[in-house]
């Protein structure tokens, strides 16, 4: 909102040096005067008319006090505006980087030089700021740019799907119902994704205490079937472990976590483990899989949205959105905890989660 011009800062602060320096002054020059009074005898003649009184002291004091007064004044303000403009420099490159992050440019840095001072620690911590912003910003950019590929592609088969249907009536409506309904539920679990992905980044939830062992179980009950059907044995184990938390956003962790240990597993004959334990003050919980071995390098880009570990993903009745890991790095990270990936040198991967722990509660 508007506000009313004021005096600037270098000049307040200007003033106040002139100020306090004539205050000073003015208590010196009268310290000096009352000290000078006290052995002045009050005789305007004096021992034979030539002796210092206080009527001769007052005339000849008093000017030479005055003009002292004067130049303290004028000292005052000279160099409290030289040496107000010195301090306040950092805060001109301060507010100059600021305008341009303001104007959208967000490379800009201020990198002040010197000595560690309280305007050395504002520009670093401004610095940080920036950099953050801009990581956050590219990131967000990325994403929107990655999700509306993604949501782009199951529009268009849909319109595609639709403009052959009407083309050629002759086709098995059957047919074509069911590849708009897997369409359509591959657009709405991207969408479901997004909205997940976006509250945990938010972190605006209800915190509750969670175990993280049950959360375990019923993730691998509720896909129990899919690994059934992929051939793959399934092994969950664990003691009572809590932890602060959503239960709907942990359960989804571990969902996420489960299924894509399932998806990516051998085509025949694989084992997924799924493993919680409470070590120290954290809550762990382990996901670890057969499968195809894993480059170190492709490991770290796992969590990023929209990246895929192999090609089979694409291909299969569970093809997912690219989104699972990095749900999971986002809800981790938003539960105070870390994510730990790690490929396992006989092939698959090994998925540690840490979680602040939660003393159970006593019965």
């Amino acid at each position: 909102m508007p506000r009313r011009p004021g005096l600037s800062a270098r000049l307040k602060l200007t003033l106040s040096y002139a100020g306090f320096l004539a205050v000073a002054g003015a208590l010196l020059l009268t310290v000096v005067w009352a000290y000078l009074l006290r052995y002045v005898p009050d005789n305007p003649q004096g021992l034979l008319g030539v002796s210092p009184n206080r009527w001769l002291l007052v005339r000849t004091f008093a000017p030479a006090a005055a003009t002292a007064m004067g130049v303290l004044l004028v000292f005052g303000l000279v160099g409290g505006w030289l040496l107000a403009g010195r301090m306040l420099a950092p805060l001109t490159r301060i507010t100059a980087a600021a305008r341009e992050a303001g104007d959208g440019s967000l490379s800009h840095r201020i990198r002040m030089e010197g000595r560690q001072d309280e305007f050395r620690e504002l520009a670093d911590a401004f610095d940080t700021m920036l950099e953050q912003l801009e990581s956050h910003v590219a990131e967000q950019q990325r994403f929107a740019a990655n999700a509306s590929h993604e949501l782009r592609t199951p529009l268009a088969i849909s319109q595609t799907l639709l403009d052959v249907a009407r083309k050629d009536p002759s086709r098995d409506p059957g047919e074509v119902f069911a590849r708009l309904q897997a369409v359509n539920t591959r657009a709405i679990g991207l969408t479901e994704a997004l909205l997940t992905l976006s509250r945990s980044d938010r972190g605006n939830f209800t915190r509750d205490s969670v175990d993280l062992s049950l959360v375990a179980e019923e993730a691998a009950e509720t896909l129990l079937p899919l690994a059934e059907r992929r051939g793959v044995a399934l092994d969950v184990t664990g003691a009572p472990n809590r932890t602060s938390g959503s239960a709907e956003l942990l359960l989804r962790m571990a969902t996420n976590l489960v299924q894509n240990a399932i998806v990516h597993n051998l085509p025949a004959g694989g084992t997924v483990t799924v493993h919680s334990a409470a070590q120290g003050d954290a809550s762990l919980l382990r996901v670890e899989n057969t499968g195809h071995p894993l480059p170190p390098e492709l490991v770290p880009t796992l969590t990023e949205p929209f990246q895929r570990g192999t090609e089979r993903a694409r291909t299969d009745e569970h093809a997912g959105v690219g989104l699972g890991l990095a749900l999971v790095h986002s809800i981790v990270r938003a539960h105070d905890g870390t994510l730990d990936l790690a490929p396992r040198p006989a092939g698959g991967l090994l998925v540690t989660v840490r979680l602040p722990g939660e003393p159970s509660p006593r019965v």
